[in-house]
């Protein structure tokens, strides 16, 4: 692995993810990713995407920094869980891994977003970290939030390498979004076709949490207000 993508993966979380590839697969991943400028270049993001509908992150810029909002609260969440130490079995293994890859996905957005990132907001998840019921309850409404929030902006973004990237997370959330739903007895799949979420739904959902305490703006997408 370059040391570009080492400094990217510091939880060894896309190595991780990427395990069950054959190498040779592995591999090419991990060159697309580096060769389409994935690790430390914003420059190519400066050009926006064409027009969206009222209410929807404008251009490839705003629907990343859109990501990069939902990523921090769901690897602070993460975060904050592991270090109350309130999980046991295999519970506390889910929170284990998926921290690492929340967290992943925050550093690979902040490499591709560069100087255009918006700030980390301050976080209070209400005791949803305090008990192993909350937790698992909020996993799986963040884990299915947040994969109908990548699949509601996948059409919009204008780079081909910027969707690249936006899928490959996309598909770790959905694992992430059966493997808590199995935890919590619900089934992994309800049904054959998966429904995606408008950005002005995810806010709202999201602002009816009271989990951002702080504010963050990112230029043509909704402000969280929580």
């Amino acid at each position: 692995m370059s040391d570009d993508l080492q400094r990217l993966d510091r939880d060894g979380a896309l190595a991780e993810a990427l395990g069950p590839l054959a190498p040779a697969t592995r591999r090419g991943v991990l060159r697309t990713l580096a060769t389409a400028g994935l690790i430390g270049s914003a420059a190519a993001l400066a050009t926006a995407g064409t027009a969206e509908a009222a209410g929807e992150p404008q251009g490839d810029v705003a629907i990343l920094n859109y990501a990069l909002t939902l990523e921090y609260l769901q690897s602070a969440f993460y975060t904050e869980v592991e270090r109350i130490g309130s999980l046991t079995g295999e519970t506390a293994r889910l929170a284990r891994i998926v921290g690492g890859h929340e967290r992943a996905h925050v550093h690979m957005l902040l490499d591709v977003l560069g100087r255009h990132a918006v700030a980390k907001p301050s976080f209070d998840f209400h005791g949803a970290t305090d008990s192993q019921d909350a937790f698992v309850r909020t996993a799986v409404a963040f884990e299915d939030l947040g994969v109908a929030a990548y699949k509601g902006q996948a059409p919009r973004i204008a780079s081909p390498a910027y969707l690249a990237a936006a899928l490959a997370i996309h598909a770790t959330e959905a694992r992430h979004a059966a493997w808590i739903r199995r935890i919590a007895g619900i089934l992994p799949a309800q049904s054959a076709f998966d429904q995606p979420a408008s950005a002005t739904h995810v806010v709202d959902v999201v602002n009816s949490t009271h989990f951002i305490v702080g504010r963050t703006q990112a230029a043509g997408m909704p402000g969280f207000t929580g």
